[in-house]
């Protein structure tokens, strides 16, 4: 492929991913496959001699799209969100033709620098006490990585972290704080206090692919004292060094991580956070809290359903008034309808079902006819027991 071909299939590309999230309300959000489908689609072995980019392209609807789970359909609530925007996109189209591998400043200073200064437009997004920040000449510093929890996959629930931090600092011990979901709420001043208590914190994690409209994967950490990190991890053989690498000014995030290399990240949450905004992600984030409230409320006025857990942000977990065994046969109708994609958990011996609040796109509408749906599919389930 050349520079003109490249041209003209980018464009393309971009129409048929455009096209794709602009209809994906309209594809079944869980594919209707199993096990072992794509073998038999496919050759046992590569082609000798090029395929034409027209046959790999027919290939994509015929062959890749029958086995997707369509993670950013409006009917998707299952897991947590993972995020998603067109900025994002167009940022990582760009990080992957720059194609750097920055493991240290003079890799691509760019790359290295940019990323510093996001983390501090992040953690002051936070509120993060100062200690956590770079800035131009503090001990700590954020880097992009994946790594007491605040908003547990489960059912989103909190440690105190007021009553677990002092202990941990009387104690001497490392306190680090996960709060991968959650995390990206913390942007609002009304979900702020939640992180009360990251003050005792030596680490603090969240991961903004999953709700702050950076794609995946990004997962944003912040340390008070960077020398607990490049202590453990520092690499540094003659080839990797440089003539600022004693100046004090630069940061090298190869001795923050154990991978050497890393990608060009931080162009998704410049972009992302220049597009939208505080006030923007703001407004995301208060939309899917406010639909997972009207869900709850939904709820609520079935007295056949019960709600399970406290809904403090965009997941609520609900289930039938009965056995486990019942709650298991109303998922498994779910799953078999492939309208709306759910998953379960267990919550103090109890199977319980999750809906999370998870596309960008999703509406109040979206809401509402998951819940007929499942509604009816309960009603079905329990005139079925009682025959």
């Amino acid at each position: 492929m050349n520079v003109s071909e490249f041209r003209k299939r980018g464009k393309e590309m971009v129409d048929y991913m455009a096209n794709y999230l602009e209809g994906i309300e309209g594809r079944q959000v869980y594919p209707d496959v199993e096990p072992g489908y794509l073998r038999p689609l496919i050759p046992p072995t590569a082609p000798q001699e090029p395929d034409t980019y027209e046959d790999i392209i027919s290939d994509i609807e015929k062959i890749i799209m029958p086995g997707v789970t369509h993670w950013h359909s409006p009917y998707f609530f299952a897991y947590f969100p993972t995020a998603s925007s067109y900025p994002a996109m167009l940022a990582d189209m760009l990080c992957g033709a720059i194609g750097c591998i920055g493991f240290s400043w003079a890799a691509s200073p760019a790359c290295t620098e940019l990323e510093t200064v996001m983390m501090d437009w992040l953690g002051k997004m936070l509120e993060l006490p100062e200690a956590f920040l770079a800035g131009k000449s503090g001990e700590g510093g954020g880097v992009i990585q994946v790594v007491a929890t605040l908003g547990t996959t489960t059912c989103c629930s909190f440690d105190n972290l007021l009553e677990v931090g002092p202990i941990c600092n009387k104690g001497n011990l490392w306190l680090h704080i996960d709060a991968a979901y959650a995390g990206s709420a913390f942007i609002c001043p009304e979900f702020r206090h939640l992180l009360n208590g990251v003050e005792f914190a030596d680490s603090f994690n969240f991961n903004p692919h999953k709700w702050l409209l950076v794609n995946f994967d990004c997962s944003a950490m912040w340390v008070k004292k960077r020398t607990d990190l490049t202590g453990a991890f520092k690499l540094d053989p003659l080839y990797l060094k440089h003539s600022h690498e004693s100046s004090g000014l630069i940061t090298d995030y190869r001795h923050w991580q154990l991978p050497l290399g890393r990608r060009f990240r931080s162009l998704k949450m410049w972009f992302v956070f220049r597009i939208y905004g505080v006030k923007g992600l703001q407004a995301h984030i208060r939309k899917h809290v406010r639909l997972a409230h009207e869900f709850e409320s939904l709820v609520l006025q079935d007295p056949r359903f019960e709600i399970c857990a406290e809904v403090i942000l965009g997941l609520v977990c609900f289930r039938l008034k009965g056995s486990n065994k019942l709650n298991e046969a109303l998922l498994q109708r779910i799953g078999s309808a492939k309208k709306i994609h759910l998953v379960p958990c267990h919550l103090r011996d109890k199977f319980v079902l999750r809906f999370a609040i998870c596309s960008r796109t999703v509406e109040l509408a979206h809401v509402q006819l998951a819940w007929e749906h499942i509604r009816e599919l309960a009603s079905d389930l329990l005139r079925a027991e009682k025959e």
